[in-house]
């Protein structure tokens, strides 16, 4: 009987003190100095320079934006292609900030050409000044 109750008494005792020494090792987080916008994509066109990202405002307006082809060819560069399995998830482009200047986009896309969301721009269609001299991704919100 008496071993029990010490052992009550000693397991009372360190698991009151245990987060006392758990609270002293405590780190300090800082801000990163990363944000980014997530939109989910309503439709993605493929054109001969990049690609035409129709997503929805905050207000529910229908909004393009150009993202150029040339961003995908280098490893580390503006942008990224991550293709989606076959699950439920729906394609999203995720633009990335640091410290306030445009860093990168991620377009999640899905595989399959036929999804709802993938659109072509038709041959006779002309629109490379909308990719003429693009730096960063223009978001309405």
């Amino acid at each position: 009987m008496r071993k029990i109750i010490l052992l009550l008494a000693v397991m009372l005792i360190f698991g009151q003190a245990l987060p006392l020494f758990a609270q002293q090792d405590v780190r300090t987080f800082t801000e990163s100095d990363f944000y980014y916008f997530n939109f989910p994509i309503e439709r993605i066109f493929t054109y001969r320079l990049g690609f035409i990202v129709l997503y929805r405002t905050g207000s529910n307006q229908m909004v393009r934006t150009y993202v150029p082809d040339s961003w995908f060819t280098d490893i580390g560069g503006r942008g990224e292609i991550v293709y989606l399995g076959s699950g439920k998830e729906w394609p999203s482009m995720t633009v990335y900030y640091n410290k306030g200047e445009f860093s990168h986009v991620r377009l999640k896309l899905r595989r399959e050409k036929g999804h709802v969301t993938w659109g072509m721009v038709p041959l006779h269609v002309n629109i490379d000044e909308y990719f003429a001299n693009i730096d960063e991704v223009e978001l309405i919100f």
